[in-house]
């Protein structure tokens, strides 16, 4: 019985890594020409990370060295199991807006939360909301005729006030002793501008929000990423040098910045430049004169990573969140291993 559930925990690790349309090329003869067993020595040499790109929200590096599975593996994980918090429980106490409460309550789950779950403990679901596993929010607003509007305008930005109902408008409200804790942290969503209802004279909106711990494959709300992609870098190869009205063409076929002219004896010659730029448009193909002169690939063991965080958590900490969740699986694959060999 332990046996069988080792083998089930390896075969969800497995999945995990080897994911639909990415194969592992790891292994010997796959490629003619190529050694391609797994050697340790040869994987530290050749493996390395290069930041090109990185800001709050954004962040883009090459993963050069490793296995599509593994990058693949990265991929899943950013999207579905690095843990965020994000609206849980919605306790409507008024709303006599036009929105339904089950619409409503769908929209503000949807609002990224700026705050760090590693900070909070997962929340048991029979347990009653504490401090360290839930946070608490809350949207009261009423929406009023402006008596300081003129009476010829039409202009509801003028006519009302709260007519417009945004993210800023929810507040947080700590819990037993999280004013004092999170006393230097903004908690409560990312973004101010997020439009989630609009309201008339008279209508209103009393919401109590509960916000827990979670991860993106039990919902897509708890997912911290927007996007988390990668491509392979691409290998643009001149089998000869093109000149003069076809050098022309042939930069006209690529994206701008892949294909440059350079004078050589006073003739243009074409130089790839930058091959990262290309979109693999194969525009090139099309040129009868044009097609056999260039051989298009891709660099197979070099990944182009693109990581777009919702805000919860900056992009660059997603990406080391993501190799703690890897590094635990690993472990506990190592673990059922060694246990299903003892019994």
């Amino acid at each position: 019985r332990k046996a069988a559930q080792s083998l089930e925990n390896v075969q969800t690790i497995t999945w995990i890594c080897v994911s639909s349309r990415v194969h592992t090329t790891d292994f010997p003869g796959n490629y003619p020409g190529f050694q391609d067993g797994w050697d340790m020595k040869t994987f530290q040499k050749n493996f390395r990370i290069d930041v090109v790109h990185l800001d709050e929200n954004n962040i883009e590096f090459d993963m050069v060295g490793i296995d599509a599975a593994i990058a693949n593996a990265f991929r899943r994980i950013l999207l579905a199991e690095v843990p965020t918090m994000a609206i849980e429980k919605v306790f409507i106490y008024n709303n006599t807006s036009i929105v339904q409460d089950e619409v409503l309550a769908h929209r503000l789950g949807l609002v990224p939360i700026k705050a760090d779950p590693r900070l909070f403990e997962y929340k048991n679901i029979e347990q009653e909301a504490s401090e360290i596993d839930t946070i608490q929010l809350q949207l009261k607003i009423k929406c009023s005729r402006n008596p300081r509007a003129s009476k010829e305008s039409s202009d509801p930005r003028e006519l009302y006030l709260n007519h417009i109902v945004y993210s800023k408008d929810i507040n947080w409200v700590p819990l037993g002793n999280q004013a004092d804790v999170f006393a230097d942290s903004r908690i409560g969503a990312v973004h101010d501008d997020i439009v989630i209802a609009q309201l008339r004279p008279g209508q209103e909106l009393d919401v109590v929000m509960h916000c827990v711990k979670g991860i993106g494959k039990d919902h897509a709300k708890f997912s911290p990423v927007a996007t988390a992609s990668y491509r392979l870098l691409p290998d643009i190869t001149l089998m000869e040098q093109v000149e003069g009205e076809k050098a022309e063409r042939l930069k006209r076929c690529f994206s701008r910045g892949v294909i440059d002219l350079e004078d050589v004896r006073g003739k243009k010659v074409a130089k790839v430049v930058n091959s990262r730029l290309d979109t693999c448009s194969r525009e090139v193909l099309r040129h009868k004169d044009l097609k056999n002169l260039v051989k298009l690939g891709r660099v197979r063991d070099h990944f182009i990573f693109t990581i777009e965080s919702t805000g919860s958590l900056p992009a660059d900490v997603l990406m080391q969140e993501a190799i703690k969740v890897l590094m635990a699986k690993c472990q506990m694959l190592l673990n059922e291993l060694s246990s299903a060999g003892t019994q």
